[in-house]
């Protein structure tokens, strides 16, 4: 039986609170910018860059005129200045509610994936993974609090992340207009409610039926049968529902684009990065001698999904980037055009972190199996699946006024926190092993 040690509550309660006070700190400084700071800072960028690029929504308008340029166009430069520094001014308000979105998200993705392999395992019946359904049932315990924040979060912030939820916007665009029958606020909020109430029923009545099987006699696999029927029906309203929720809760910042990949795009980040995380706290658990019924063949085959998701996802990015870029529409190719022209450095700089880094170091079999290889590259992959959603939703709400700065790293902190701590909480709850699983022994002597 785990216990949850104090010095991990205590970590827990420190990151939430130097991440609270971070994100804190930093959403007053943005909020007491006025338009003339920001012209301000301007002037410095241009007096060191020489020409400053302005961007609105992704699309490159026509330089800025210099300060000394002609009189005759002084009043011309003054209206560009001005719209320029309130564009900007924007940007910058939205940046700390764009930080708490994205590491909100990460981190409930995080747990839904799990819920999603969870459910996978069941529903195949597979015998190999049930010494890690503890693992996977504390993880998916934050899945709750988790979605219920994401969507909070975004209702809260609107139209700083969701510029459809300006109406001043949406009177003077047509292709919003045309899609306000989804994209509105009611139905924004109920479509949420129920994606949340379905994964959260599933996993309620998953784990209950888990911890009866521990209870029912030898013979008795009732509750494993209805678990399994209620995951199989599970994984077709998870198929519906992540790929709406990806819409909803990611896509919509960019209205004007869209890709009929994104919803496999969106699960397979979320489900490497649930696998990743079920193996690190295995490893963990492992390490502090809780969880001796768990071999390296587990590890091995935890850290091949690890593997070859790293890879599915790859496939989805390229082709998702590949069929745009080749089609060439305007109204879709924007997408990629103001993330490479505006976040270079992470649009490709995840491809090493989520596919060149994983390939390379979990490509061979024996490497599988070392807890440390497994968590340098689990460590890795995270961070590469954070910079993924960060490139998702920043390039619409903060433009070229990216950083990863304080507002970033105390979101990622805060979430951190209430993430470790909802989860070991969990862990703390039920015996590690499931020993009325009908495939526990199957499972305790699995090797490969």
């Amino acid at each position: 039986m785990y216990t949850f040690s104090n010095r991990l509550k205590i970590t827990s309660l420190v990151l939430i609170i130097v991440g609270a006070i971070g994100w804190i700190s930093s959403y007053n400084s943005s909020h007491h910018l006025t338009l003339d700071d920001v012209k301000v800072l301007l002037a410095e960028e241009d007096a060191h860059h020489g020409v400053a690029e302005v961007h609105d929504d992704g699309e490159a308008h026509a330089a800025m005129i210099h300060a000394a340029s002609e009189n005759d166009h002084h009043h011309e430069e003054a209206h560009h200045d001005d719209e320029h520094a309130e564009h900007v001014l924007h940007q910058m308000h939205n940046r700390p509610y764009a930080a708490l979105y994205v590491a909100a998200f990460f981190f409930m993705m995080i747990s839904l994936g799990v819920l999603a392999f969870y459910g996978i395992q069941y529903a195949a019946q597979a015998g190999w993974s049930p010494v890690l359904f503890r693992v996977m049932e504390a993880i998916t315990y934050y899945l709750l609090p988790g979605a219920i924040i994401v969507l909070g979060i975004g209702l809260w912030a609107g139209d700083h992340l969701f510029i459809w939820m300006d109406p001043e916007v949406v009177a003077h665009d047509e292709l919003i207009q045309g899609k306000s029958g989804w994209l509105n606020k009611t139905w924004f909020a109920i479509r949420g409610l129920i994606f949340i109430a379905g994964w959260s029923l599933y996993r309620y009545f998953s784990r209950k039926f888990s911890l009866a099987q521990d209870q029912a006699d030898v013979n008795d696999n009732r509750n494993f049968k209805k678990n399994f029927r209620i995951s199989a029906a599970f994984l077709v309203f998870y198929i519906y529902t992540e790929s709406m929720m990806s819409w909803d809760w990611i896509m919509s910042v960019d209205p004007h684009w869209f890709s009929t990949l994104f919803g496999w795009y969106v699960f397979a980040s979320m489900f490497v990065s649930g696998i990743t995380v079920i193996a690190l706290i295995t490893i963990y658990l492992k390490s502090k001698g809780l969880m001796e019924f768990v071999n390296d063949s587990h590890l091995h085959d935890l850290a091949k999904f690890m593997f070859a998701i790293s890879v599915f996802w790859t496939y989805l990015w390229f082709s998702q980037f590949m069929l745009i870029w080749y089609a060439n529409i305007p109204e879709e190719v924007t997408y990629f055009i103001t993330r490479i022209e505006d976040y270079k450095l992470p649009f490709f700089g995840m491809l090493i972190l989520n596919f060149i880094f994983p390939f390379l170091v979990l490509m061979n079999s024996d490497y599988k199996r070392v807890p440390w290889f497994i968590v340098m590259a689990g460590i890795v992959i995270l961070f590469g699946h954070y910079i993924d959603v960060f490139n998702m939703i920043m390039p619409a709400t903060v433009g070229d006024r990216w950083f990863i700065g304080v507002p970033e790293i105390s979101a990622v902190l805060l979430f951190l926190g209430l993430f470790l701590g909802t989860v070991f909480h969990a862990l703390s709850k039920a015996p590690l092993l499931p020993k009325g699983n009908p495939f526990i022994k199957e499972s305790e002597q699995f090797h490969y």
